[in-house]
């Protein structure tokens, strides 16, 4: 069925944050490897195909961009900052998962690279990605 609307509609995205359970806890990223911020690190994620639900969106971007699969992701948080993607209006729901050490990982799809950080030592990340990961310490990891 097809609809039409006089109102514009946002893209949604879904991205990922994968933690170890180590000491200290890493994290995954994935280097960017097209534009906007191409060559950058990010939270593994991607746009939502009009077929699929949230959950099977985030599974999808965290098996294409870094190898993972099958794991249990729990929803986090919705950030909808207006100028938070250059490519244009987007949400993105966040998902998570703690795993009890770093798993292989394989870059693919959009990612030119994927590894894992120390949640101490992370780098200057692509779109809002740095506030995610600081709301996600404070509410998540704080606990």
């Amino acid at each position: 069925m097809s609809f039409s609307y006089q109102y514009p509609r946002p893209a949604v995205t879904v991205d990922i944050v994968l933690v170890t359970t180590d000491d200290p806890a890493k994290i995954l990223l994935i280097q960017r490897k097209h534009p906007p911020f191409e060559g950058e690190w990010a939270l593994p994620g991607g746009f939502l195909d009009m077929d699929e639900d949230l959950h099977t969106a985030a599974l999808r971007e965290l098996q294409e961009e870094t190898g993972i699969e099958n794991l249990a992701l729990n929803q986090f948080k919705t950030f909808g900052a207006v100028d938070r993607d250059p490519r244009g209006r987007t949400i993105s729901v966040v998902f998570y998962a703690f795993i009890p050490r770093c798993k292989e990982t394989l870059a693919g799809d959009d990612a030119s690279k994927a590894e894992w950080f120390e949640l101490s030592k992370l780098p200057q990340l692509a779109f809002d990605h740095n506030n995610i990961l600081n709301e996600f310490k404070s509410q998540v990891m704080a606990l």
